[in-house]
């Protein structure tokens, strides 16, 4: 294959890698930004996500119903951690990065003995191709870019053009006062929960058919989460989805022409070159 033709094939499957971890990242930097904690289970969101459609998908053979029922359970979990673990915390950052940190554990040895060690994969819903000059593409990797781009961009009208998202920013920027104008703080806070939780497990049952199920998965989706917010900055989700596509390029590029290895070290030493230049990140403000 040419050199343009590998350029080409990496820069679709960063972008592909890119806006499926934007997905998943967006919903861990909007519990971070509005209920200000950082929610170290939320890899396991997106870890049970993928475990859960393996085992739809197994049992009834439906993608599509794995689509809806894996991240349905997720968001029926993630509200009862809220309820009988946040809450009582009153959502304190300290208190709350230990308990996340022992929610994390608690779902990955589960995960373990219920799941098993066994990393487990299906067939992709989608077998077409499109064909490029030099390769044939996968649709359905082309499928879930569009799907994600399309879901980030919903999540964007939620928070700027709808009620909803009036009263979550509202919720981020003084809850003392929204609570005072009557708004239902604590149930916009579970709600806020679960919607992040729904994001990283669609994610995660978007990625069975390319990457395969396996319960240490969530530790590499925390890391990266971690990565891409530093980067983009915090609270912006616009710089959440350019800082993903920057990795997943980087990731894809360096992977084809070198090692996935190199690709995180370089995605490491980029963020520690930005937040020397701007320490909130791309869309934060620069360092004095």
């Amino acid at each position: 294959m040419p050199f343009f033709g590998q350029l080409t094939l990496a820069l679709l499957d960063g972008t592909v890698s890119g806006l499926l971890l934007a997905l998943t990242v967006a919903g861990f930097a909007l519990s971070f930004g509005i209920l200000r904690i950082v929610n170290v289970a939320h890899g396991e969101f997106f870890m049970l996500g993928a475990v859960l459609a393996w085992v739809v998908v197994t049992a009834t053979g439906s993608f599509p119903l794995a689509l809806v029922l894996a991240p349905a359970t997720v968001v029926a979990l993630a509200a009862g951690i809220d309820q009988c673990v946040l809450r009582p915390l009153r959502y304190a950052p300290q208190p709350t990065v230990v308990a996340t940190l022992g929610v994390l554990y608690i779902l990955q040895q589960l995960t373990l003995v219920f799941y098993g060690p066994e990393a487990r994969g299906v067939a992709p819903p989608l077998g077409a191709r499109v064909e490029f000059p030099w390769f044939g593409y996968s649709g359905y990797k082309l499928a879930i870019a569009g799907l994600s781009a399309a879901l980030l961009g919903g999540l964007g009208l939620l928070l700027r053009r709808t009620d909803l998202g009036l009263v979550m920013r509202a919720t981020q920027q003084d809850p003392e006062m929204a609570t005072a104008f009557g708004v239902p703080v604590e149930r916009v806070y579970t709600a806020v929960f679960a919607l992040s939780a729904a994001l990283a497990a669609i994610a995660g049952v978007l990625v069975v058919p390319v990457q395969q199920a396996h319960y240490l998965m969530g530790l590499d989706a925390l890391l990266l989460s971690f990565v891409v917010v530093i980067l983009g900055g915090l609270g912006s989700l616009a710089g959440t989805v350019l800082a993903s596509l920057l990795v997943g390029w980087m990731d894809g590029i360096v992977s084809v022409f070198f090692t996935p290895t190199l690709a995180r070290l370089l995605a490491t030493l980029v963020v520690a070159l930005v937040l020397v230049a701007r320490r909130g990140g791309i869309w934060g403000e620069r360092s004095s």
